[in-house]
């Protein structure tokens, strides 16, 4: 489903969190689903730009209960597996001057069909030229396109 870079890390209990703690600096985690050139992205309903299915790490969760709890939440399913894929950092879209995201990003498999659910709008598989065409877009997810499918 996902390439896997080489050298990463395959149990998430390896990877070091983000240790951000600074204002200005949202920590994140998302949901990297990619399949026949597409990535499942999500639009919140008071959001322009399509992001990762994922979400903000509350106080005291680590980052992969932060994505099962938000995957269920905005996708209405469960996730089966989290392994580590990469961390982005990157500035935020949406979140005012000068605030910046770390975003985990792992991949996984859904127990069921998403639907977009909670604060959710809109789901959509996205080529990256199709994201690209989009009004607003996240860094974030720039560069994860370019890492998935450079060409």
């Amino acid at each position: 489903m996902c390439r896997r870079r080489p050298g990463s890390v395959r149990k998430h209990e390896d990877v070091p969190e983000a240790k951000f703690s600074a204002p200005g600096v949202i920590r994140a985690v998302g949901l990297v689903r990619f399949a026949d050139r597409k990535l499942l992205l999500v639009r919140a309903g008071y959001q322009d730009a399509f992001y990762l299915p994922g979400g903000k790490i509350d106080p005291g969760e680590t980052e992969v209960q932060a994505l099962h709890r938000e995957i269920r939440e905005e996708l209405g399913v469960g996730l089966v597996g989290a392994d580590f894929y990469r961390r982005y950092e990157t500035d935020a879209v949406g979140q005012g001057e000068g605030v910046q995201v770390s975003l985990s990003c792992y991949s996984g498999e859904l127990d069921g069909e998403p639907e977009p659910a909670a604060e959710i709008a809109e789901l959509a598989w996205m080529t990256r030229e199709e994201y690209l065409a989009r009004p607003v877009t996240a860094p974030a997810i720039v560069a994860l396109y370019a890492d998935l499918d450079p060409s």
